[in-house]
């Protein structure tokens, strides 16, 4: 087998596995450690077949991201770039086994864009708001939190931080220059018909909208009182070992005052530029966080009842939680895969696969989006039972 496709360590190196055994937890700027008989917990001929999928899948859209970005959301009117972007590499990946590396692909410590990926960390950004006490309850109301303006209204003032959380807000209103209304709008009717459409009632319909997802990152800034990347930084990326190369981007423009000072209100995704730029590595990191129930080297980072909520499926939608995809029957269930598992997901190709079920995290780079349910199948396969 050829280069980083999938490893094998012999002798005295060899890392042996338990069922007991903690998970690997992979110092800052370590090289990963790798798992040691693999052929004890995957078949190494599938495993390579789940390696060469990945790599002969590339997603279709242009490298030049600036180009992907405009070309996938031309349909909306008004779309524009509002934040920075940057080129993409090509496919790259890591499978990870009790946190140790079975196989990567491609360059893995490479900076990419990771779009709507970016949700999972806000949504993490929220969980140790909570977690803090900075937010009691995620069934609050979020304009007893904010009180700007931002939440007023009779509809407004009904959505809590669990509607923002599940992308069933309905928020109405504009925010950094995109109007709800224009983000994703519905393949019926044209702008008549969506700018004067009456908002759904918050919690009743998932409406995948950016804007709204930035209005939770505005609220939890507010409430945090300091950049969101800073937060996550200091409370969660540092401890984990995170490079020092992640970035998280708000909007050219994207400013807000707090204390008197002027911060950037980051974005939840790459919609319009912006968003967290990560490598695979960093990535893996944050799934092998989730995978230990939110705890590293014993830490607790994250509480597992947060977690419990962020991957309880919503009521609108079965396969959303807290700005997590789970694999429950639905549009995007996995066929023949556990319904435990959850994962991250973005625009071009961006996943975070959490498997807890057989203590596996899987990251992929710039696989064609519509592939991941086979890959998946791919890499179960491989699995020994």
């Amino acid at each position: 087998m050829k280069n980083l496709s999938v490893f094998f360590l012999i002798g005295c190196f060899t890392i042996r596995l338990t069922v007991a055994q903690e998970y690997y937890f992979p110092e800052q700027n370590e090289t990963w450690k790798q798992l040691g008989e693999v052929e004890t917990y995957f078949n190494s001929e599938k495993l390579e077949e789940v390696v060469k999928f990945a790599e002969a899948n590339e997603y279709s859209g242009s490298r030049d991201l600036r180009i992907a970005i405009l070309k996938g959301f031309e349909r909306e009117p008004f779309h524009e770039i509002l934040g920075p972007t940057k080129k993409r590499g090509g496919p790259a990946g890591m499978i990870l086994k009790n946190g140790y590396l079975v196989a990567s692909w491609g360059d893995i410590k490479r900076v990419d864009m990771t779009f709507s990926v970016t949700k999972s960390f806000l949504s993490t950004v929220a969980g140790m708001a909570f977690d803090q006490k900075l937010i009691a309850n995620t069934n609050d109301k979020v304009g007893g939190y904010i009180w700007d303006g931002t939440f007023d209204g009779q509809h407004n003032s009904k959505i809590t931080w669990e509607h923002l959380l599940q992308q069933n807000s309905a928020w109405s209103g504009e925010l950094w220059g995109g109007k709800d209304w224009a983000d994703r709008p519905p393949k019926e009717g044209g702008i008549d018909d969506w700018k004067f459409e009456k908002p759904k009632e918050p919690g009743t319909v998932m409406e995948y909208n950016d804007v709204r997802v930035n209005v939770l990152a505005y609220a939890l800034t507010h409430v945090w009182r300091k950049p969101l990347p800073m937060v996550l930084k200091e409370n969660l990326m540092d401890k984990i070992g995170a490079s020092t190369t992640w970035r998280w981007h708000g909007y050219d423009h994207a400013w807000t005052e707090i204390d008197g000072i002027k911060m950037k209100s980051v974005t939840g995704g790459g919609h319009s530029g912006a968003g967290m730029f990560i490598s695979a590595e960093d990535m893996a990191r944050f799934g092998v966080l989730f995978l230990n129930n939110g705890k590293w080297r014993g830490q607790r980072l994250i509480s597992e009842n947060w977690i419990a909520k962020a991957i309880r499926p919503s009521l609108p939608n079965a396969n959303y939680g807290y700005m997590w995809w789970l694999n429950r029957k639905g549009k995007r269930h996995w066929r023949g895969l556990s319904e435990n598992i959850y994962y991250a997901a973005g625009f071009g190709g961006n996943f975070i696969v959490i498997d807890k079920e057989n203590d596996v995290v899987a990251v992929t780079r710039w696989l064609e989006p519509n592939k991941i349910g086979e890959f998946m199948e791919k890499l179960a396969t491989s699995m020994r039972k």
